[in-house]
């Protein structure tokens, strides 16, 4: 009997080694990449082809095609400036049109262009201002033409100095007359009376000794039509007294 005792105890210690190893086995974790003391590690999600019914695209294509269309509108509203002539020096009546007086502008007119003097070329040939355009004014068809529609006519007259201070070679005055009192024993003359209107200033000459000008007078150049020539030269022999008004908004001298 002493002899299978300890066989017993062996079996018993075996069994029990295997249901504890059998135990451990069925209690294990595992995670994917690691055991159960090591950290998880994330999965990657693969990125998807975005589709043709993705809202955000359909936005995204709607505002490049608003842009586009906003920049090709712009591009051809500036398209649309034409060169005109514009006046480089104030012109006068009888001037000749010349790159001197004349200066190229790319301006937007829409249908108004046909109005002013284009400048696809060059200045044309024999032109000449029929009428008073000022600095900066572009050069309207109607204000051009030949030698034989020049209607004026250049007149030097003998005004009062006074009224000449302000103006300048394409200045636009009237002419104000005071015929001379031949009653008075004294110089004396009458109201003034309105002449002419809306004439230019040709040419103030620097050298007034030579006119043979007084320092209450000064000899001025203007343009008349033929019609009104007689009237400066009456006036002249008369010895009335000339005065020059400048018209509002016409060129003038500089303040010194």
């Amino acid at each position: 009997m002493s002899g299978r005792a300890p066989r017993v105890i062996h079996s018993s210690i075996g069994f029990a080694w295997r249901a504890g190893h059998e135990a451990a086995k069925m209690t294990t974790v595992s995670y994917p990449g690691g055991s159960l003391n090591s950290p998880p590690r994330p999965v990657a999600t693969r990125l998807q082809r975005p589709s043709w019914r993705d809202s955000r695209l359909l936005v995204g294509l709607l505002l490049v095609l608003a842009a586009t269309a906003l920049g090709a509108k712009a591009v051809a509203s500036a398209d649309d400036r034409v060169p005109v002539f514009a006046a480089a020096t104030a012109l006068k009546p009888g001037d000749r049109l010349t790159s001197d007086n004349l200066v190229r502008i790319d301006v937007q007119l829409g249908d108004g262009a046909a109005e002013y003097l284009p400048a696809t070329g060059a200045v044309p040939a024999e032109h000449f201002a029929l009428r008073e355009v000022r600095r900066g004014e572009l050069v309207p068809v109607s204000a051009v033409g030949g030698r034989d529609q020049v209607s004026v006519q250049p007149v030097t007259i003998r005004v009062e100095a006074n009224s000449v201070s302000s103006l300048v070679a394409g200045s636009v005055v009237d002419v104000w007359v005071s015929k001379r009192d031949g009653t008075a024993g004294q110089e004396r003359y009458q109201p003034a009376a309105l002449a002419l209107h809306s004439v230019s200033v040709a040419w103030i000459p620097s050298d007034q000794g030579s006119f043979g000008m007084s320092a209450s007078t000064k000899a001025v150049q203007v343009l008349v039509g033929t019609a009104d020539v007689p009237v400066l030269i009456t006036a002249t022999d008369d010895q009335s007294r000339i005065t020059l008004v400048p018209v509002p908004g016409s060129a003038r001298a500089a303040a010194s």
